[in-house]
């Protein structure tokens, strides 16, 4: 396709969703899924106008995807319920750790034992496809800061930190394919990528977002009373916190989630602690940050001022990605193997995890259902794919990685897709 081609395609696809998105919320279809049926149309399989090579485009796509992932998790770190405790994130820390670390165990032995793939490269798949993604699953996460729903808090915040805690499995399976130091006995891995790399990494993000949220506030405040770019300080503190993050080895996506938190955690502690009055009931639900007690002027925040321009920009990388995954299959795309671990991971592996890990959380059976059925993969599926391809990833395995990572991402566009509205319909009702 030329460029003017592409111009038309995604402006007239464009033009499309914003002349019926009141239409496309009563449907039965997401957004996603009318992205991947687009691509999927003006790529090899039907009208053959394009075809996009992930593996031949791999850096390209790396950056696109990491990019997308990046907007993403601010976006829903700075949506996280005010305030923070440790009761009420128990669970989705569990479903971070405990359910990722089995859904990975699973799908690495399913990979090993049925589609006869070495250890390490079933550890990887496990690693890529283990992850929720932040990016596609929009319709099932917190729609904003004062949404105290339990289901989206939960699914949202694994979301934010699964996208982190997935990376040491990822530099396990590679480590075990040769390609990254895993140390004597594994001891590197254990001390390096997991233990360092995740706790500097929650460090600089809540130290940097502790500290963004204090100079905002008093750069707002008298004698100052500076007017700020909200939407440069947040995509500021999302460039500078995942840079010194990789610097020091650190897991970036970690620290730019917790950067996100932390910002606006400590923006409505600040607003709080200003009020001369009893708290309001819109600070009470986390929605807005207020200060002045005479006047009941609305304070701008960082958090706020940047969360509608980053949530503009997740949508439109939703767009191209989407529809380049669509423009990616073939019909052959579609085999036994890359069907198989699909469903595996969706009906098995998942809800299995989901189950072990919230044991004796106190979880309703019906919360425990649903957690374990709509665990999305998308966007971070593809980043850690292409991460590995980048560092070396051998030609015929990664050809199969990335056959059985699309199909694995498109069935959960269209499964989940298909399901989310009556189904979170009907369990809001019951609840």
């Amino acid at each position: 396709m030329t460029n003017a081609q592409w111009f038309m395609l995604i402006g007239g696809l464009l033009l499309a969703m914003g002349l019926t998105s009141s239409l496309l919320k009563r449907s039965a279809v997401t957004s996603a899924m009318i992205y991947l049926a687009v691509g999927f149309l003006c790529g090899p399989t039907v009208l053959n106008l394009f075809h996009f090579n992930p593996l031949k485009e791999s850096a390209l796509l790396e950056v696109l995807t990491e990019v997308a992932v990046l907007i993403s998790l601010f976006s829903a770190g700075v949506k996280m319920p005010v305030p923070f405790t440790l009761a009420r994130w128990r669970g989705p820390i569990l479903l971070a750790t405990v359910s990722m670390g089995l859904t990975v165990g699973m799908v690495a032995a399913f990979a090993y034992f049925v589609l006869g793939l070495p250890l390490g490269a079933g550890v990887l798949l496990g690693a890529i496809v283990a992850p929720t993604d932040p990016v596609l699953a929009t319709d099932v996460q917190v729609r904003h800061p004062g949404d105290r729903d339990l289901l989206r808090f939960n699914l949202t915040c694994e979301a934010g930190m699964n996208d982190g805690s997935a990376f040491p499995f990822v530099v396990l399976g590679m480590g075990l394919l040769g390609l990254h130091g895993l140390g004597d006995w594994g001891l590197r891995w254990v001390l390096v990528d997991v233990l360092w790399a995740t706790l500097s990494g929650i460090a600089i993000g809540v130290l940097a977002g502790v500290a963004l949220a204090r100079l905002s506030a008093m750069l707002r405040r008298a004698p100052y009373e500076h007017d700020l770019m909200d939407d440069f300080l947040g995509l500021g503190l999302i460039g500078v916190v995942y840079g010194v993050s990789v610097l020091v080895d650190a897991w970036g996506f970690l620290a730019v989630f917790f950067a996100a938190v932390a910002l606006r955690q400590t923006e409505l502690r600040l607003a709080k602690a200003e009020q001369p009055q009893p708290q309001r009931p819109a600070l009470q639900t986390g929605e807005v940050a207020q200060a002045g007690a005479d006047t009941g002027t609305v304070v701008p925040t960082v958090s706020m001022g940047s969360l509608v321009f980053k949530e503009h920009l997740e949508r439109l990388s939703e767009v191209v990605l989407v529809l380049l995954v669509g423009g990616s299959l073939f019909l052959n795309s579609w085999s036994w193997e890359a069907v198989a671990v699909a469903l595996f991971l969706f009906v098995i592996a998942r809800p299995l995890s989901v189950w072990v890990a919230l044991l004796g959380v106190g979880t309703t059976l019906r919360m425990k259902g649903m957690t374990g059925w709509f665990g999305v993969r998308g966007i971070g599926s593809l980043y850690y794919l292409m991460y590995a391809i980048q560092h070396g990833l051998p030609e015929p395995l990664a050809l199969q990685l990335v056959q059985i990572t699309l199909i694995v991402v498109t069935l959960s566009i269209l499964l989940h897709g298909i399901s989310v509205k009556p189904m979170m319909g009907r369990f809001w009702r019951s609840a």
